[in-house]
């Protein structure tokens, strides 16, 4: 092949084929950061891509979860409150009924303590039957099924636990406390008469609903530390290192210019065959 040929220049061509990869150097620099990722998509590495894309399906599956982990954290808050609040009331209770336990307290007495009986009764009631959340009562059996399930983890794993029939067994002992009279306010005052029963029976599931409560705070704390590993994780498999990328830019957009002007130079190299012919 001819060193001095018009038709064939090897120096430019060398000259555009270092410039051209050096321009798609530059763009995948460039793409890094401009996305911030050193894996944007399938074509910047497919394998990494693909697990990249799962682990994100994890995690955005494990903040579904915590949503509804949210949830029934807040069902199980409202249920805690009402329980404590009707055990606040049975305690108030309890007080009145020792006085109509007393058979020296006279007709009229006796009738204002049953009088203020009734109220309190009437407060556990309206405890129990407000104890909603998002429409649902897991402590009033005749507005909502008392078997609750909900989704702990991403991978669709449920948590069950029962609600509780308040209304029968705790309400329901002490409704008629308000007609109590001294041999039914001494029964009611037993270890298994009415009021120490509903007194134990409201206890047991404060304790029943603090465990439910706090094993879905532990399972909302985990999710999330899983998912920041999680996020650590890909952050390491497809994030750009921009400190390096903005040197490396740098590096290429000289390399880009001084590939430009080689290529220059090149192309006047026939140029100079033109003197031969003056």
């Amino acid at each position: 092949m001819a060193l001095n040929s018009v038709n064939t220049n090897n120096g430019a061509m060398v000259a555009l084929q270092s410039l051209n990869r050096t321009s798609d150097e530059l763009a995948a620099t460039q793409k890094r950061i401009s996305t911030g990722y050193r894996v944007a998509d399938a074509r910047d590495d497919g394998a990494a891509f693909a697990v990249a894309e799962r682990v994100r399906g994890e995690i955005a599956a494990t903040q579904s979860a915590n949503e509804q982990l949210g949830g029934m954290k807040g069902l199980l808050d409202v249920t805690q409150a009402s329980l404590g609040n009707v055990s606040d009331t049975l305690k108030k209770m309890k007080e009145l009924v020792v006085k109509l336990a007393d058979d020296s307290i006279t007709t009229e007495q006796r009738t204002q303590y049953q009088t203020q009986v009734k109220e309190l009764t009437n407060n556990v009631k309206a405890f129990i039957e407000d104890a909603s959340y998002n429409g649902k009562n897991i402590l009033d059996e005749s507005v909502s099924t008392l078997a609750n399930t909900v989704v702990r983890n991403g991978a669709g794993v449920t948590y069950t636990f029962s609600g509780y029939s308040a209304l029968t067994n705790i309400f329901d002992g002490i409704s008629t406390a308000n007609t109590w009279d001294q041999a039914s306010a001494s029964a009611a005052l037993t270890a298994t008469g009415a009021l120490s029963t509903a007194i134990s029976n409201t206890l047991t599931q404060l304790n029943n609903f603090g465990s439910y409560s706090k094993y879905v705070d532990s399972q909302i704390t985990y999710n999330k530390a899983k998912m920041d590993a999680q996020e650590s994780g890909l952050g390491a498999l497809v994030d750009a290192d921009l400190a390096k990328e903005s040197a490396r830019l740098q590096s290429l957009q000289i390399r880009q210019q001084l590939g430009t002007q080689a290529l220059g130079i090149a192309n006047q190299a026939p140029q100079t065959l033109l003197s031969l012919f003056r």
